[in-house]
Order: C-alpha cells, then structure tokens, then sequence
C-alpha cells in the first residue's frame, strides 16, 4: 500500500494521496445518502458507515479510506448526552466543570462501539488491496474541550481556566478520556483498520510549554497503548506550527502539517525520522486548474526537501479537511495530478 510504504519509511508505488473530510459534503452522493439522516445515526449503521467510506476512494482514486465517523463518536457510545447540530458541530446537554462532573463521566466499553467495528469489516471486505483503511479519534485535549466548552468555542476560556487553575482535575478529566480513546482506537485496531489518525484539533490554542505539561503525557499514554499493534500512529492539529515537535515527541509515526508550514521547515522542526502529511490549503481546491497544479507541484517539492531533511516520507493531503463547498470535480483532478506529476 503507498501509504503504508511512505509512513514507514519504504518506497511507495506512488505519491500517497487522501484526504480529510474526503468523505462529506463535498459529495453528491453524500449529499444525497445523508439527506434524511442525523450524523449520528449514522456514524452507528454499519451499512452507511461503508457506504460512506467507500464513497470518494470510487471516485477520486485516493490511496486511502477513512472510516467515517465523528470524534465524539466514543463518547456518545460511552453514554455521554450530546447531539451534532448542523451548522454548529458537537454540544454537550451537561458540561463537565466540576469535580463531580468528572467523577460522573462514564467508561467506554469496547462493545458499545460495535456498530463501528462491524462496518470496518463491511469496508475491509470491499476497499481494494492496495487501499489502507485509516481509523480515527479525537485526542483527549480535543474532547475536553468540547466537554468543558458545551460546545464549539474561539477562546477555549473555560478549558483553560480549569486547566491552569484545576490542575488535578484536569488531568482526572484527561484521564479518563485517554481510557476511552485507548478503548475506541484499540477496537479499530482490532477490527482490522490499517493507521490511525488521533486528531488535535484544537491543540493550537496552547502554547508549547503548556501542551508538554498538560497535554502530552496524556496523548503519549494514548500512542504507547496501541504501539504494539505496529500500525503507523498519525497526529494532526490545525495552527500547530509551534507544536510540530512536541505532537512528534508523543509517540507519533506520521505528523500532520497544516498549511502555515512548509512540509521541509516541519521537517527540520521535528528533527525526527517521522513521516510528514499534507499540506495543500484546502482553498486551492476551489481557485482553479492554474493555482491547483502549481500549488500541488510545489507541495510535492516541498514533500521532497523534507526528505531531504530527514523526514521518512511523505502522505500528501490538505493542511485541513476538504471545504463543504468544494467541487468534487477538483478533488477527483488533485488526485491525477498528485499521482502524475
């Protein structure tokens, strides 16, 4: 498989290519498989998980499928009381801002997250041999965010308060949702999903010294727990230029890099044999044959120097996920191009 080969530092037989949030509303088809569906209901029907996965590797040709799911898959699973809300993302009907809140928040049962591991086998028994399967889940910083937010926010002021100013408490709370993000990525393991991808995605709202005291031991513990299983280990977060060597330094085989960075500048700012991915701006899906060829062409460059500087390969992907309103035409002509040029 290309994106194994690059994420382990062989020869891939082409310029591994996918994309994040490839499967979405980018789609017609998912438009329409999903026009009477909650998110939800859905990330929980094997059949449509499949379905939905499939969807752009018959499409686009990417080297990659990832399961469709949602990061707060696992804790719906747990027993969390949340809803996705279109146009608004993940709300919790209680947050947990208090002692007894934590205490309250409930464990993961591996079979609680059947659903999702039945459809792996679904996708395993149709995606072709020289696709990998991705499997997926939210980092705990990420989680505890939306926990302690209630919501989506710009500031993360209350995470942080408790943060800085709970400091036992918040490594309680962290505690527990690394038990419950070991249990989800050990069940996809388990199922049979090729990589993981554990998401940060708003890991940019710390600073280094902040993320390395807070943060990483937790995300470390969640890595460490599933290195036996020898799949490559994938860490992404959007604005984390400044965090590029500390989510290396967590345990991660692959580091995503969003488009803030060039891919040899992240290179020799981790400073470790890790595969890179990414980075193409997910607007430059939008600009047109011109911008999209010259943008690829440089982001394969740049794949190349950070080799060069020592990076064990490179995945390419966007810096971000594929935008709501991006044409799958350009996604489908991305993918030629990565794969010609």
């Amino acid at each position: 498989m290309p994106l194994l080969a690059a994420a382990t530092g062989q020869t891939p037989a082409r310029r591994p290519v996918w994309f994040m949030r490839q499967a979405g509303r980018s789609l017609p088809e998912y438009r329409e498989i999903r026009a009477d569906r909650g998110m939800l209901e859905s990330c929980f029907d094997p059949d449509l998980v499949c379905e939905i996965t499939l969807q752009p590797v018959r499409r686009h040709d990417t080297d990659a499928a990832i399961l469709f799911s949602d990061i707060v898959v696992p804790l719906r699973a747990a027993g969390v009381d949340l809803d996705i809300v279109a146009g608004t993302g993940p709300v919790i009907a209680q947050p947990v801002r208090t002692a007894a809140d934590v205490a309250a928040l409930p464990r993961l049962d591996a079979e609680a997250v059947g659903a999702v591991t039945a459809a792996i086998g679904q996708i395993l028994g149709e995606l072709p041999e020289n696709k990998a399967l991705i499997g997926f889940a939210g980092a705990p910083f990420t989680l505890a965010s939306y926990l302690i937010e209630g919501g989506p926010s710009r500031t993360y002021q209350r995470t942080k308060t408790m943060m800085l100013a709970e400091p036992e408490l918040w490594h309680r709370l962290m505690g527990t949702l690394t038990d419950i993000t070991i249990t989800f990525l050990q069940a996809q393991i388990a199922a049979g999903v090729d990589a993981v991808q554990l998401f940060d995605s708003w890991a940019g709202a710390l600073s280094e010294e902040t993320y390395r005291s807070h943060v990483a031991p937790h995300s470390a513990r969640v890595f460490a727990e599933i290195a036996e299983a020898g799949v490559p280990r994938i860490h992404f977060g959007v604005g984390t230029g400044e965090l590029l060597k500390a989510m290396t330094d967590v345990g991660a085989d692959v580091i995503g890099v969003d488009w803030r960075v060039p891919l040899d500048e992240a290179a020799r700012r981790v400073g470790a044999p890790v595969a890179v991915q990414g980075n193409l701006d997910p607007t430059v899906l939008l600009a047109g044959e011109d911008v999209l060829r010259r943008e690829v062409a440089r982001v394969l460059r740049d794949g190349e120097k950070a080799i060069d500087a020592g990076a064990r390969g490179h995945i390419v992907n966007l810096g971000h996920g594929v935008l709501p309103d991006t044409p799958a035409e350009a996604v489908t002509r991305a993918v030629e191009l990565i794969h010609s040029l």
